[in-house]
């Protein structure tokens, strides 16, 4: 039996270094990476599931083609088909146009690994083009930390350990974040004080010493309340407020005079004993962790919430060294030379630079693109119709189109509706380097078997089709298709990062992971300046806050729609071992919601705005707010077709507000 090392891959804070164990070519068990300091030796059930994610009867193993589109008429064909059928369009859109800006692409984060930003560098390599930008995710955040810190901070997440306070912040890491929980709880074993604030009483919350149940978007009104009774009781650290702080005269007249307890209390729904509550043990516990959960920036006050949060921090001291610090997310792609992210394509005679659409807003966005109109799209680790919002527009964008290719590992609802599918690999069957944007550690991914059946990682689709493109049109693409994917790995390991992760090779990852050296570039915060941030007006959540469901609301509900333990929005939904037979949605609401819609539990209903709508199971949970309700993400019937993202005109650009979505509920009728 062989041993490989690897690396999951998957849009999660783990990225886990893992044992994949061969026999005879195939994969027969996989572990976790005892070397890696962050998942220690464990996986997740996912992670554990990956053998039968690889051998999956549903995987697709060839490239396939149907005509016309969404008829469901497909047949295989072969892969110099299908490159010839890509080719034709980009060489002809070019001509038409006199450039290849109606070409373009949709990617994101179906897979960490670097060697998959191919997609991106074949694109740039053809110049000028149509790309997307900005993150679903994690902008607003990264906005809010850059305002307050300059630069992008995060604790190292095993730091957490040491922590007397761990106040988390619309993050659920019991769900999403598994190992970072085994920190947690050595940290409460020491004596430290768990702190769980959030709409909705999670598992996280469960495990809590205190959980404050706040209603969603109101966080940074919670955190500038904290931060007027620091401010009355003269509980700051005023060390740092003098030496290491700017626009603190301006911070502290606006909670002086815009900041009232009584109104944020009935805002927020948290009690003022609980307020004080909060602001007492944020003065006197050190160390103190405070972690900002990607939840809270879901909705337009995502930013202002954060730069709340982070104000807190800073105004309790908790920044200083040795006293805690923000724990929020790693940008470790930052330190890497990101050679494919990053390739260079040829100079347009006219076009200057690619046209850049908005992630959170593409379907929209791309319809309305003329001179010329977007006609070609390329989808790689997404599946949008599946885990993107505003699905209309989507269908729109897609009756625009004369060619779609998705590359992808299962039949996914955004695969169903392209022309032409092409089979991806798995991080089993190619080399790549992972990184997490949670913890530091960095991971060789081996080639533990051959591809499955016809299936191509992202890298070697680029490497072919730029080599044909060029064959039919000399020049067209200046991707190094030559280049084999040790070579771009080598390219990474500069000799900055050389230093950053004390290595001399590459090929000392193969004898386990290596972290970045905290002590010499640190993400810590206790050095940095910070900047008070005085803030727009917070929205007001009245409609969560009064729990009063009036007949005349249309939309009486707050939808939220957190990740599960079990999958990563769509994927992993076809692997038995962590799935039940039944792909249903389940809309879990509160007793008062059951009681008034006369609603019982296991009953059918249907969940609706002026979007769409799904039809969903009902689950009765006693511990949500009467005027919110839970719905979970599979594949077949996303309840992301009735969410649309509307950005905070205030901002600009932000996460994709998935929580700012109302919608009703009603008994289901056939």
């Amino acid at each position: 039996m062989e041993i490989y090392r690897n690396a999951c891959p998957r849009n999660c804070f783990a990225s886990c270094s893992m044992l994949s164990y061969v026999n005879n070519g195939e994969i027969i068990k996989v572990s976790g990476d005892p070397k890696h300091g962050f998942n220690q030796g464990r996986l997740c059930a996912k992670g554990y599931a990956f053998t039968q994610y690889v051998y999956n009867p549903y995987r697709l193993k060839y490239p396939i083609m149907q005509s016309p589109r969404g008829s469901g008429n497909w047949k295989r064909i072969t892969w110099d088909k299908a490159y010839s059928i890509i080719i034709d369009k980009i060489l002809e859109l070019n001509v038409r146009y006199g450039s290849n800006l109606a070409c373009g692409y949709n990617k994101f984060s179906g897979n960490l690994g670097l060697l998959h930003y191919a997609v991106e560098g074949m694109f740039n390599s053809f110049g000028p083009h149509t790309k997307p930008v900005g993150n679903p995710c994690l902008i607003s955040g990264e906005q809010a930390i850059k305002s307050s810190f300059g630069q992008t901070v995060s604790l190292m997440p095993e730091k957490m350990v040491d922590a007397n306070l761990i106040v988390i912040w619309g993050a659920n890491p019991a769900v999403t974040n598994v190992h970072q929980m085994k920190f947690i709880f050595k940290a409460r074993q020491k004596g430290a004080k768990l702190v769980v604030i959030d709409p909705i009483f999670t598992q996280t919350a469960a495990k809590a010493d205190i959980y404050i149940q706040v209603n969603p978007g109101t966080d940074g009104l919670l955190a500038h309340a904290i931060a007027k009774i620091l401010i009355d009781s003269s509980l700051y650290d005023q060390e740092f407020i003098d030496n290491q702080t700017t626009n603190w005269i301006e911070y502290r007249q606006y909670v002086s005079t815009e900041v009232n307890i009584t109104e944020v209390s009935q805002e927020t729904g948290v009690s003022i004993e609980g307020i004080n509550e909060l602001a007492h043990l944020y003065s006197l516990s050190k160390p103190c962790a405070t972690w900002i959960g990607f939840g809270i920036q879901r909705n337009k006050n995502g930013r202002e919430n954060i730069s709340a949060i982070n104000t807190l921090a800073a105004l309790a001291g908790t920044l200083q060294k040795g006293k805690g610090g923000v724990y929020y997310a790693h940008n470790g792609l930052e330190d890497f030379p990101a050679n494919l992210l990053n390739h260079q394509g040829p100079k347009h005679s006219n076009i200057n630079t690619s046209r850049e659409i908005n992630i959170n807003k593409f379907a929209e966005e791309a319809i309305k693109l003329s001179e010329p109109p977007l006609k070609f799209l390329w989808i790689a680790s997404r599946n949008p119709l599946s885990q993107d919002h505003d699905f209309k527009k989507w269908e729109l964008l897609f009756h625009e189109l004369e060619l779609i290719v998705t590359v992808d590992l299962f039949m996914t609802r955004t695969a169903e509706l392209s022309d032409i599918v092409l089979p991806a690999t798995t991080h089993f069957e190619d080399p790549d380097l992972i990184i997490s944007y949670w913890h530091q550690w960095l991971s060789y991914n081996e080639q533990a078997i051959p591809a499955y059946f016809e299936s191509k990682s992202d890298l070697q689709i680029a490497r072919d089709l730029t080599k044909k493109l060029n064959e039919c049109s000399p020049n067209f693409s200046n991707f190094p298709h030559e280049l084999e994917p040790i070579d771009w790995i080598e390219r990474e390991i500069t000799p900055s990062i050389k230093e950053l992760y004390s290595l001399k090779s590459y090929k000392q990852l193969l004898d386990g992971p290596h972290l970045r050296n905290e002590e010499k570039h640190s993400e810590g915060s206790s050095s940095m300046n910070f900047h008070f941030v005085i803030p727009n007006k917070i929205a007001s959540s009245s409609e969560a806050s009064t729990n009063v469901i009036e007949d005349q609301d249309s939309n009486p509900f707050k939808l939220i729609t957190p990740q599960s333990l079990l999958r990563i929005h769509s994927q992993y939904g076809t692997l038995s071992w962590l799935s039940s037979e039944k792909d249903e949605a389940i809309v879990e609401l509160s007793e008062y919601a059951a009681e008034k819609y006369w609603i019982s539990e296991g009953e059918k209903v249907e969940v609706y705005n002026q979007n769409g709508r799904i039809a969903a199971t009902a689950k009765i949970n006693r511990y949500l707010p009467k005027k919110v309700i839970l719905v979970n993400q599979v594949g077949k019937n996303p309840i992301n077709q009735v969410i649309v993202h509307e950005e905070n005109s205030n901002i600009g650009k932000s996460s994709a507000n998935f929580y700012d979505s109302s919608v009703n509920i009603r008994k289901w009728r056939d």
